[in-house]
């Protein structure tokens, strides 16, 4: 299999993006990154940021979107942007209570994430999720997990962004659920987490990046690894300079 690409999901460093995407990009490419994943664009139309992001040789591996921009008179906007950005991977980072409280409300969740991936796969786009912690909390009297509620009932087209980090807060252990949806985890955030130093970064930390890579790497389908920092013992542009360091250490 040929190596995986690293893109930074730019919500690491977004006070900065917010200040100046430009630099913010320059710094990106510098470091080594392949590419970037979109959480809001400050500002600028989609030919601006593909512009920005064709002058540093940086790809669009994907953007965290509201569903609500998926559905109704939004939802050909939303093609036509991310066709503009290159961008085939259409991630929701997150759902309203009202759309995940009860296996009921998750049910009609699912089948507005099955339509929307149907009507973005004729455009070679696709929609997928992203979890934080509240996914391995489980729920009702059975004890089910939103993860497995979630992805055991949706189409194989809606991507599983996994969040490594995030997993590990909500107790969950990473691996398992990549293995028990093979082919799904097309996009994967590469994010740390300690149970005694929240700062941690990547290699720091309490998440097994090395089995990970093992199932990323064999029956994941993953097509982009993605970095992302939310806490700082760096200012954030130096966190994300020394992460892509180490994964590139690791031969990645």
């Amino acid at each position: 299999m040929s190596k995986i690409p690293i893109a930074l999901q730019l919500y690491s460093v977004r006070d900065d993006a917010a200040k100046d995407l430009a630099s913010v990009l320059d710094t990106v490419a510098k470091a080594g990154y392949d590419g970037v994943e979109f959480a809001g664009y400050y500002g600028h139309d989609a030919p601006t940021l593909k512009k920005m992001l064709d002058d540093r040789g940086l790809k669009c591996a994907g953007a965290h979107v509201g569903l609500d921009t998926l559905i109704g008179d939004e939802f050909e906007k939303s093609v036509e942007f991310h066709k503009i950005l290159d961008n085939p991977y259409l991630i929701v980072p997150g759902l309203a209570e009202s759309r995940r409280n009860s296996a009921a409300a998750l049910k009609v969740t699912v089948s507005i994430f099955n339509d929307v991936a149907a009507r973005l796969k004729p455009h070679g786009q696709f929609t997928g999720y992203h979890n934080h912690a509240i996914e391995f909390v489980p729920m009702g009297d059975n004890g089910e997990l939103m993860w497995d509620l979630f992805f055991g009932e949706t189409s194989p087209d809606v991507i599983m962004q996994f969040d490594t980090g995030n997993a590990l807060h909500g107790g969950a252990d990473a691996l398992p659920y990549l293995e028990r949806y093979p082919g799904r985890a097309v996009t994967v955030h590469l994010k740390e987490y300690s149970a005694t130093n929240d700062k941690a970064l990547i290699g720091e930390g309490d998440v097994p990046f090395s089995r990970i890579f093992d199932v990323c790497e064999s029956t994941g389908g993953t097509k982009w690894y993605i970095v992302e920092q939310e806490s700082y013992a760096y200012p954030p542009l130096e966190c994300a300079e020394r992460c892509i360091k180490i994964l590139r250490d690791w031969g990645k």
